[in-house]
């Protein structure tokens, strides 16, 4: 059985789709943010970053989101082709998912949420609001000529970035001036497998 150590965020909320769209048997342990149990054992002692999600698989613990959608697709034979240019085209839209649009939507996230009021940062809005719509530019022409992020097939790299994206409108954003980008957001949403998931990531 694999266990994954979650919260319903977008990192946490890749894993529960994929978990579904695999089809593998795994339990949900729902890790409570706000409460700091993160940093205290028996996750701290699993995960060196102290950060969700978390995979333990046959006793095994795998940290950080990318390397778990890895594993999980390569134990599945699913979601991510076994060689060759195709899983490197996969890889490569996976990577930009957890080196860009994670860092830059959840910066942008957090100084529109998570600062105080009376620190708001306008520079701080102005460079990861910019940021977020160059990368919206940069799915949006790959969209324009692929149904998927990696090409005609549905991979792990949509399963990445299709919660971070679902969340523009938590950050002031419209998907009005990419409509490639909402017509792919539209078509992963009304998968039966991301709706489970989605629901599972939820306490």
């Amino acid at each position: 059985m694999l266990t994954l150590y979650t919260a319903d965020t977008p990192n946490g909320q890749k894993i529960t789709i994929a978990l579904e769209e695999l089809g593998l048997p795994h339990q949900v342990h729902h890790v409570n943010l706000s409460a700091g149990e993160q940093h205290r054992p028996p996750f701290s002692e699993m995960s060196p970053n102290h950060k969700i999600p978390l995979l333990v698989d046959d006793g095994t613990p795998i940290f950080e989101s990318g390397a778990i959608l890895i594993h999980l697709a390569d134990k599945a034979g699913k979601l991510l082709p076994a060689s060759g240019a195709a899983r490197s085209v996969a890889l490569q839209w996976l990577f930009l998912q957890v080196g860009s649009i994670g860092p830059m939507l959840g910066q942008l996230w957090y100084f529109r949420h998570g600062a105080q009021h009376s620190m708001r940062n306008e520079q701080a809005l102005e460079r990861y609001g910019r940021e977020t719509l160059r990368l919206l530019g940069v799915f949006e022409e790959r969209l324009a000529d692929t149904p998927y992020l990696a090409g005609d097939a549905y991979t792990v790299a949509d399963i990445a970035s299709f919660p971070w994206i679902r969340s523009h409108h938590e950050l002031g954003v419209t998907l009005n001036d990419f409509p490639a980008v909402a017509d792919w957001t539209a078509r992963i949403a009304a998968r039966p497998a991301v709706q489970r998931g989605l629901a599972r990531a939820k306490p």
